[in-house]
């Protein structure tokens, strides 16, 4: 019952960056050039961060057993969240230190070269086609607004910033090399991998806030819980709500839980409307023994009828509200 987009967005920015890893280490290591460096360890930290993607996705669709009740859901948020720690580290960490390093050596070779444009430029088509996929991904049936993104897969969000900064990443490239060009000084070229280290930096921090969210315990949106609300206190039984809460056992998927006061009033009136025990009663009236063993009958058959109504109760819930799996009403 796992949430499944991500799949066709992260498997397309997964070969998509494979190939411009290539492409950017090779140019990188025959020019020197730190914005190129900058830019193919991007890329090879993107490319292993969608292969753990890919792994979360995978883990994440495993059903719910007897150690894991409510599923794996979860573990999408974590492989997403280490994903995240990876950009930090890897990405952000190594490319600034690289650019640092290379702005206080003291180096002024000119290393422009066409094959960095190049390259480059094919970066940029191939990032802007897997940006529009994972976007159209997110977007579904929707018209697209900001606000899809709120509430998006954080798999498939990855995808998104990954790539969102990927592509304003080679525009910095690009511009670092037209200044290089034109001054013919790899200064600006060690600006630019600060710059491009830096974005990452900060779309890693994002990530991880998103991701981080799920894991401690993100409740279901305030309307739902509104909602969901309302229509337990619309039924006879229920007299108020003591307590309630929601957490997510996948994305967009969420298991709640209500304390509330019960009133049994109206399932005895069912049981009198029903005719059953007047009629019952009539037949061993004068039969104390018998009497008692009726008491003991209607006694057995109170629970019962408590958790069918609660059954009932649950099943309205989720056929009105189709985010919400698991349903756990206690009577206080």
């Amino acid at each position: 019952m796992s949430y499944t987009t991500g799949n066709k967005s992260v498997v397309a920015a997964l070969i998509g960056n494979f190939f411009v890893t290539i492409f950017k280490t090779i140019v990188a290591v025959l020019t020197g050039s730190a914005s190129m460096f900058a830019e193919s360890v991007h890329s090879f930290a993107d490319t292993l961060n969608q292969s753990l993607l890919l792994v979360g996705l995978k883990r994440s669709k495993k059903p719910a057993d007897h150690i894991r009740g409510y599923g794996y859901g979860i573990e999408r948020f974590f492989w997403s969240l280490i994903s995240a720690c990876g950009i930090l580290f890897i990405g952000a960490g190594v490319t600034i230190y690289h650019s640092i390093n290379s702005l206080l050596s003291g180096e002024t070779f000119y290393s422009f070269s066409l094959g960095s444009i190049l390259v480059l430029f094919l970066a940029l088509v191939i990032e802007s086609i897997t940006l529009f996929i994972a976007i159209k991904e997110i977007q579904g049936r929707k018209k697209f607004s900001f606000k899809i993104f709120e509430d998006a897969d954080p798999i498939t969000l990855a995808v998104v910033y990954e790539d969102s900064a990927a592509v304003l990443g080679v525009l910095v490239a690009l511009f670092a090399q037209l200044l290089m060009f034109l001054t013919k000084n790899n200064f600006y070229d060690s600006i630019g991998g600060i710059i491009i280290g830096l974005i990452l930096g900060f779309l890693a921090i994002l990530l991880i806030i998103k991701n981080h969210n799920y894991i401690i315990g993100k409740s279901i949106n305030e309307k739902a819980k509104e909602g969901i609300m309302e229509l337990l206190l619309e039924d006879p039984c229920v007299e108020k709500i003591i307590e309630f809460k929601s957490v997510a056992v996948d994305i967009k998927k969420y298991r709640i839980y209500a304390s509330v006061e019960w009133n049994g009033t109206p399932l005895y009136e069912e049981i009198y409307e029903a005719g059953d025990l007047r009629e019952e009663f009539e037949n061993i009236k004068n039969d104390f023994k018998k009497f008692t063993k009726l008491m003991f009958k209607t006694t057995d058959r109170i629970p019962r009828l408590v958790g069918a109504h609660i059954d009932e109760i649950e099943k309205k819930i989720v056929e009105k509200f189709p985010e919400v799996l698991y349903v756990d009403i206690e009577i206080n």
